[in-house]
């Protein structure tokens, strides 16, 4: 076997990877080149968006439109025509990384018994040198390259340290934790400008599951391509990309999840690496996007990630165990082996590699299979693969001669201005001179990431109904329980006391029930983490997103509870008491929903979470008032008090039921209920009144008011505020915790590793 990579001609390089999927017969608009210089211009995908895109309009490459922008240029620019632009004279673009090594610390571990010390000591050779640090070694030195127009593969073991190197690559940890260099054609990159000429696809398939494969990919164009870009070119690009892709067939169909029956596992995971390259990155980073596929998926997948780095793209992957198909597509390969690098160099050098080394590869063996079984036997000996890797080290330190045309000359804005001018549509990319380009770090302002993500939830939330369903039947439960229980409460002393529990119960369920709140962040908070790595959007665009499309539905439960409850129980202010009702549950709801948004900002998992959700709110519930008023909790529990959620909505439906001075509750002889006189025979109760009227020189009856509404707000200490006041104080508080979760955001979704 004299090579592992494919033959691929320069014809077949240079045309369209799109002609599998969009068909070389569509009008001819898929011009091959018929002159090809080896410095010349690789095609990219933005080029190949925009011819199928007029494939799509019927347009030509004069369309106005598409001339105002950089992102795609005439098909002149790329033909060999072009004549003496940066695009003219492109030379690969080179990710090199010098020494890098990345260190954690050690968790102490308390040891009870003493155990054999030759048996660990790391100078017999029985233990890794770090075995008694403090800190472990994830990578060691690690040194490589990665070109435009290869897939660089990083292979190795679990726990060798590929997803660590693909993390490091892709500026994922901490610059003050990861020592050596990563520099784009000779420069370092800059953190935000590595964010929007990159994009990273993560291992696990993070995807809306309601949405279909179409939309999807939609929702991405919409956010990763600046707002210059018509709806029709987006939309040509998505269709374009579908084809490439190979999901055509399913195209309409919906990601899925473990109820839902949605698209294939190789089709998910090409979705997945869709939506990061819908922008068309200068580089691309992959952590084994083939795992968990069959091969013929895991194939198909490596393919479409050829035709990427072909279209002028480099794309560093990690990848477990590669088929010998697989390895056939890839360019460099690089092992690891507990951090350290045993093999770096193209595929076909495997062979007479591990033949120097004294272990040669079967004829008819899968090399990178061979490879890896040899590494992890070395592993299990007690000097690890530590010859495997001085054996590697020897062999780099040999010289090579590189040609002079392979090294790039063009500095790292000239090179990015290079690729732009080419076709490769940069997240945010807008005018200006080929020496600098100018880079937003957001695609698109944020009144249009807002729209986009609104749009997204809604969709995603409508085809799901059963869980707005099941929240408001346990609204209308709970409120069909109430009203069934209190039902017509009379204006007697009995009939206050059923009126305050049914308030105290009713505000602090509308917290209880806000807590299936919990999940809707948590479950999104890998895709909200995955988008924003790479300013798919920004923070405050999803928070403010987040509460529009969270708000209806608390509309329409506020609604159905206050009509389940008020007029059946008997409460009083009419027409007008019933709307602050429905204003005073809304207030609630949102609260309670502000509150639990901001705890799932704050916990990451959903039973954690549960747990403080339901512990803080009995707080709340016992610090509101019901159970002990406000002059009787202690000075040093006050501060609670104010800090109540229920506490607010509790006085308010207080003060617009008992607010009426003219309103009686205790009459006359009501005034011995729920007292040891209470059972009394009636004549003896006037008796005591004509007693109590001669004492006081007061002539009391059984029709005199003995207590009104307003005597009871001063029973219950609920005089401070009024039923506005504590209106707008709760609305406050949602208002509040929402800007709590944006700083939890922030603070928490940086998604490095320390």
């Amino acid at each position: 076997m004299s090579r592992f990579v494919d033959k691929i001609s320069v014809l077949e390089r240079l045309s369209s990877p799109m002609a599998e999927a969009e068909g070389i017969a569509r009008g001819g608009l898929l011009v091959h080149h018929h002159h090809h210089h080896p410095s010349g211009p690789s095609v990219t995908l933005g080029q190949l968006f925009k011819r199928v895109g007029e494939a799509h309009s019927g347009g030509g490459v004069g369309d106005e439109d598409e001339s105002q922008h950089r992102h795609v240029v005439a098909m002149g620019e790329f033909d060999g025509a072009g004549g003496g632009g940066l695009a003219s004279r492109h030379l690969p673009n080179v990710l090199t990384f010098t020494n890098l090594s990345y260190s954690v610390k050690r968790p102490r571990q308390m040891c009870l018994f003493r155990k054999n010390r030759l048996s660990m000591d790391p100078a017999a050779g029985l233990a890794p040198p770090d075995a008694f640090s403090g800190s472990k070694t994830l990578l060691d030195s690690i040194s490589g390259e990665a070109r435009e127009g290869e897939i660089f593969a990083v292979l190795g073991a679990s726990g060798s340290g590929k997803s660590t190197l693909i993390d490091a690559l892709a500026n994922r940890i901490a610059t003050e934790s990861l020592q050596g260099s990563i520099t784009l054609n000779g420069e370092k990159l800059d953190d935000q400008l590595l964010k929007v000429i990159s994009a990273y696809v993560m291992q696990d398939d993070l995807l809306f599951p309601m949405l279909t494969v179409e939309e999807t990919l939609m929702f991405s164009a919409e956010f990763r391509l600046p707002r210059s870009l018509s709806a029709s070119k987006k939309k040509s690009r998505v269709q374009a990309l579908i084809d490439q892709l190979g999901l055509r067939s399913s195209a309409k169909t919906i990601i899925g999840d473990e109820i839902h029956r949605g698209v294939s596992g190789g089709e998910r995971r090409r979705v997945s690496i869709g939506i990061d390259i819908i922008h068309d990155p200068i580089v691309l980073f992959l952590d084994e996007p083939t795992s968990g596929l069959d091969s013929t998926s895991a194939f198909m997948v490596t393919k479409v990630l050829q035709r990427i780095a072909h279209s002028g793209s480099i794309v560093i992957m990690s990848v477990h165990q590669p088929s010998y198909r697989i390895l056939c597509l890839l360019d460099r390969l690089l092992f690891l082996s507990r951090g350290q690098t045993v093999y770096s160099g193209p595929p076909d050098g495997l062979r007479r590699f591990f033949s120097d080394f004294g272990h040669p590869i079967p004829a008819n063996e899968n090399p990178t299979e061979f490879a890896l079984d040899l590494i992890r036997e070395l592993e299990d000996t007690p000097t690890g693969a530590r010859s495997l890797v001085d054996f590697n080290k020897s062999r780099q330190n040999v010289p090579l001669a590189v040609a002079a045309a392979d090294k790039p000359s063009l500095s790292l804005n000239e090179a990015i201005s290079a690729s732009i001018s080419r076709g490769k549509l940069v997240s945010g990319a807008t005018e200006g001179a080929p020496s600098a380009p100018s880079v937003r770090k957001y695609a698109n302002p944020f009144w249009i990431e807002m729209g986009v993500l609104t749009k997204r939830s809604f969709t995603n939330s409508k085809r799901m109904p059963e869980l707005f369903g099941v929240r408001l039947g346990a609204v209308l439960v709970t409120g069909f329980i109430l009203a069934t229980i209190f039902w017509r409460l009379d204006n007697s002393p009995r009939g206050v006391q059923e009126r305050l529990g049914f308030f105290a119960i009713a505000m602090s369920t509308m917290f209880y029930t806000c807590a299936d709140a919990l999940p809707v962040f948590l479950q999104e908070r890998s895709i909200f983490m995955r988008e924003t790595a790479h300013n798919a959007y920004r923070r405050s665009s999803y928070v403010l997103s987040h509460t529009i499309v969270g708000f209806p539905p608390l509309v329409i439960l506020s609604v159905a509870f206050a009509s389940t409850t008020f007029f059946a129980v008997g409460l009083a202010g009419s027409t007008q008491g019933f709307f602050f009702f429905v204003l005073i549950v809304l207030a609630s709801f949102w609260a309670g929903s502000g509150f639990v948004t901001f705890l799932s900002g704050v916990v990451t998992h959903i039973m954690l979470g549960c747990a403080v959700v339901l512990s803080v709110l009995a707080y709340f519930l016992l610090f509101s008032g019901f159970f002990i008023d406000r002059s009787r909790i202690p000075d040093y529990w006050i501060w609670f008090h104010y800090l109540s959620l229920v506490k607010y909505p509790y006085e308010a439906v207080m003060q617009n039921e008992f607010n009426d001075p003219r309103k009686c509750f205790v009459r006359g002889v009501q005034m011995f209920d729920n007292t040891p006189f209470g059972g009394l025979p009636e004549v003896i109760k006037l008796n005591v009144l004509k007693s109590i009227s001669s004492s006081l020189g007061v002539n009391i009856t059984s029709q005199t008011c003995i207590t009104t509404g307003t005597n009871i707000l001063e029973q219950q200490s609920v005089t401070q505020l009024s039923k506005w006041d504590c209106l707008w104080i709760a609305v406050a508080w949602g208002f509040f915790f929402r800007f709590l979760f944006y700083i939890s955001l922030l603070l928490g979704s940086r998604n490095k590793r320390r």
